[in-house]
């Protein structure tokens, strides 16, 4: 398996018995949704590694302890230790109206309500106080905050975000 045919699902963050059991924190809103899979792929050495659950449960909020095939030790436990954790794409839950996932959006094209056609969104940039949308307009790069007050529509058959940008603030990057 591939990370670009994954999402990332959160980080085995510590041990939880001396069997082998681990903490993973799951990086969603909703971790009732992942308490009954049946495996996740671990990022060891930059590999994807299928990993099968025996059991797992909601600990703690968005914290899954889970105990997987093959680790029964705390050796074992330390080798997957702070592993990233993934799912195929195809498990994602499909989302609807203004809601999307970033990898999803990648290529849409930006239109603001004032100014017409923004760009393609290219990436998005999670480094800010707040996500970015990264917009590429003739080889210039907009940075336009995603904030649900600013996105008007996501039309994903069109592969189209409509966007109400204070005025002035797409100016800021073509002038």
């Amino acid at each position: 398996m591939r990370k670009e045919d994954c999402f990332y699902l959160g980080k085995i963050v510590r041990k939880h018995s001396f069997k082998g059991e681990v903490v993973i924190k799951l990086d969603t809103d909703e971790p009732e949704l992942y308490t009954e899979m049946e495996s996740v792929y671990v990022d060891l050495d930059n590999n994807l590694i299928p990993f099968f659950i025996e059991k797992s449960s909601l600990h703690k909020g968005n914290q899954l302890r889970t105990r997987f095939e093959d680790v029964t030790s705390e050796e074992d436990a330390d080798a997957i230790l702070k592993s990233d954790i993934y799912l195929p794409l195809s498990l994602l839950p499909k989302l609807e109206g203004n809601k999307f996932y970033y990898h999803e959006v990648i290529g849409f094209t930006v239109i603001d309500n004032n100014f017409g056609e923004v760009g393609e969104i290219v990436s998005i940039n999670e480094k800010a106080a707040q996500p970015l949308f990264e917009i590429n307009r003739n080889n210039t790069i907009i940075f336009i905050p995603m904030v649900d007050d600013f996105i008007t529509k996501v039309d994903r058959e069109k592969s189209t975000i409509h966007v109400n940008t204070p005025e002035g603030l797409i100016d800021l990057y073509i002038s």
